[in-house]
């Protein structure tokens, strides 16, 4: 395993070590020494100690256990040719940077150590001395270890606890946010539906009769083709009007305009008749459900689901008649059916982008319902393209979910 040097001193380590070199040079200049040396270590060597420990101050935040390790034996050699107050200080900086920076198995330690060492200092001070003086020595080495050792574990639990409140703040935000974009998300679908729902029939209408009333020469038709894009310009300006006011009125004064039930099918069924008069198309409505009130988000997406069925058939059925059935039995929930012929017509055809069909099963999926839409093979009567017809099909629930 290869050895790791220890990065560059921080900035604040390395004025850290200065500060405390220069301090002692000066205690020394001036012979403010803490003892006697022991026989056999010259007393210069307390500035080796001094240099020493100045040069472990330096790797206090990048090799916080070897700077503890050199410190150590720094203040052996300190302790043992004249103390010097400077290297004591910058020891006790020492064990307080092996709590804070080092890893947590060494936070753990050092403090476990330092009262293990101040125990053993201590019972070896009474044993050898048997003066209560020798309690001081004791304390001394608490001093020296325990205070900075444990100065560190409260500061470093600070700092995690700082950081842990700063990551679930973080965490918090970003929570909040995703919350906020899926909720603009939703609100910016749901606005898209109703959007499409209300207005899409009615440029359909429009795109087909002026197509109709170019292509044709006969000067009643195309009056009559005029007077209907008439009328579904008018009504899908209402409709846009009245979205807009909607949003624009949002949490205001204004009570909301009411959503569309089922018993506005009839006016729908009779505008798609007049919307594709000459299309040949023929529109039926059969209403085969129990009596009984429904709970208001199922009518409007049962509204929309055939309002959008129409404008559909509108742009694509072939001639035919399109029905519109509705279905409840009993506390069952409702089912809608929409069947058109499917096959090519003649005459001017309406472009779609599929946007009706999707926001469709949106609605039905809000609800927890079931959706289908597409080709059937038919034995009612519809012969075009080998007995195929185009169906939608929802079934809404009448549940909890449903009654929101």
């Amino acid at each position: 395993m290869p050895l790791r040097l220890p990065g560059r001193p921080h900035r604040h380590d390395v004025l850290i070590a200065a500060g405390g070199l220069l301090g002692g040079l000066t205690l020394w200049f001036l012979g403010l020494t803490g003892g006697r040396p022991i026989d056999g270590f010259p007393e210069p060597l307390t500035l080796v100690a001094l240099a020493v420990m100045a040069g472990a101050e330096l790797l206090r935040r990048t090799a916080p256990r070897t700077a503890l390790a050199v410190g150590v034996l720094a203040l052996a050699l300190d302790l043992s040719t004249g103390t010097l107050i400077a290297t004591v200080v910058m020891f006790t900086d020492l064990v307080y940077a092996a709590v804070l920076y080092g890893s947590p198995a060494a936070a753990r330690r050092v403090p476990r150590a330092a009262e293990l060492f101040t125990v053993v200092v201590t019972l070896l001070s009474l044993a050898l001395l048997r003066k209560p003086e020798a309690l001081l020595i004791g304390v001394a080495a608490a001093l020296l270890t325990i205070t900075p050792a444990w100065t560190g574990v409260g500061i470093r639990r600070y700092r995690d606890s700082a950081r842990a409140a700063r990551l679930e703040a973080e965490r918090t935000a970003l929570l909040a946010e995703l919350d906020r974009r899926e909720a603009v998300g939703a609100e910016r679908a749901r606005m898209a539906r109703e959007l499409h729902d209300m207005v899409a029939n009615h440029l359909s209408a429009i795109a087909i009769h002026s197509t109709a009333a170019l292509s044709i020469g006969e000067p009643k038709a195309a009056a009559d083709a005029l007077a209907v894009i008439r009328a579904n310009s008018v009504q899908g300006l209402a409709e846009m009007r009245r979205l807009i006011g909607l949003l624009r009125d949002a949490g205001g004064e204004q009570e909301p305009a009411a959503a569309p039930r089922l018993d506005a099918l009839d006016a729908l069924i009779e505008q798609a008749r007049t919307n594709g008069a000459g299309s040949g198309l023929r529109f039926a409505l059969l209403d085969e459900r129990a009596p009984g009130p429904l709970p208001a988000p199922v009518e409007l997406a049962a509204y929309r689901i055939v309002q959008e069925s129409l404008t559909n058939a509108l742009k694509h059925a072939a001639p035919g008649e399109v029905s519109v059935r509705l279905g409840r039995a009993g506390d069952g929930p409702l089912e809608v059916c929409v069947t058109s012929r499917f096959g090519d017509r003649p005459g001017p055809r309406a472009p779609g982008s599929g946007a009706g069909l999707v926001g469709m099963r949106e609605r039905v999926a809000l609800l927890d319902g079931e959706f289908e839409a597409g080709p059937v093979t038919t034995d009612d009567g519809y012969e075009t393209e080998g007995g195929k017809a185009w169906r939608v099909r929802a079934v809404l629930p009448l549940d909890e979910r449903g009654s929101q």
